[in-house]
């Protein structure tokens, strides 16, 4: 069963998250991959430069690393990383995240048996920076029925532990141009254009979350949301009434004060 495994990492990233990703991909998968397609969204500091070096020692071939000149952001680095990728199914991993185990042979042998499925995810734990306490559980939708209509206001996948096929994702031009919501975009438009998705019950990974995750939701966040919401109109996934809606839910949960926000993302998740 052979698969790739994409990731993008850039110069802020820590070498220390970055091997206990690698660890978790490599040596501790019940089904490893056969490919890792790591992209270097820019040039990198010395320490991420010596532990990807390591690496490359170490899986030889397995590991394709994608260098880009400069800095272009997640959802082009993994559209540079995806030309590399040489199987058609394409599992994402982030390089501050902890895949369990089973993860890639789980959502493997699922996406060959249901060979009408674009993309699914599954259930992720959310902890704090050290992995010393977990802050909550991140479970999506499972039927369609289900998963559009959540679809309307949030993410339907969890990007971090996605999986997909690379043939339909560059049928429909590769994730869109939108900084912090390239994700939602790509599953709305696969969703409109009639795509299936879905998300497997399984908890498959741990996320690092952190307190910082509170003070970036502000009014930087909104402008980008406000961005995909309008991308989201253009291509036909959201009506007129639902975009305002969505404006207004997305106003007062970014812009109210860090305790307000709190409590609403702690109920929302």
């Amino acid at each position: 069963m052979k698969f790739s495994v994409l990731l993008s990492v850039y110069t802020q990233e820590s070498p220390s998250y970055l091997k206990e990703a690698m660890e978790s991909i490599w040596e501790r998968q019940t089904l490893k991959p056969d490919q890792i397609v790591l992209v270097k969204d820019g040039p990198l500091c010395s320490e991420l430069e010596d532990e990807i070096v390591s690496w490359k020692v170490k899986l030889g071939d397995v590991l394709t690393l994608v260098e880009l000149p400069q800095n272009i952001g997640l959802g082009g680095a993994l559209n540079a990383g995806l030309k590399a990728c040489r199987n058609e199914l394409v599992a994402r991993m982030d390089t501050d995240d902890i895949a369990l185990p089973q993860r890639f042979e789980k959502q493997v042998e699922f996406m060959l048996r249901n060979p009408s499925i674009a993309a699914s995810s599954a259930t992720i734990e959310e902890w704090d920076e050290s992995f010393s306490f977990r802050i909550s559980e991140r479970k999506l939708p499972v039927s369609s029925a289900e998963l559009r209509k959540f679809a309307i206001r949030r993410s339907p996948l969890s990007h971090p532990v996605s999986i997909f096929r690379k043939s339909i994702i560059e049928s429909v031009g590769g994730y869109p141009d939108l900084r912090k919501a390239q994700d939602y975009a790509l599953w709305s438009l696969l969703l409109s254009k009639g795509y299936q998705l879905t998300n497997l019950p399984d908890t498959l990974l741990k996320m690092r979350s952190g307190k910082e995750m509170l003070t970036r939701r502000g009014y930087f966040y909104f402008k980008q949301e406000c961005r995909l919401m309008r991308y989201q109109k253009r291509i036909g996934f959201l009506s007129t009434k639902n975009l305002i809606v969505n404006t207004s839910l997305k106003a007062v949960l970014r812009l109210s004060p860090r305790f307000t926000k709190k409590i609403i993302y702690r109920f929302a998740r």
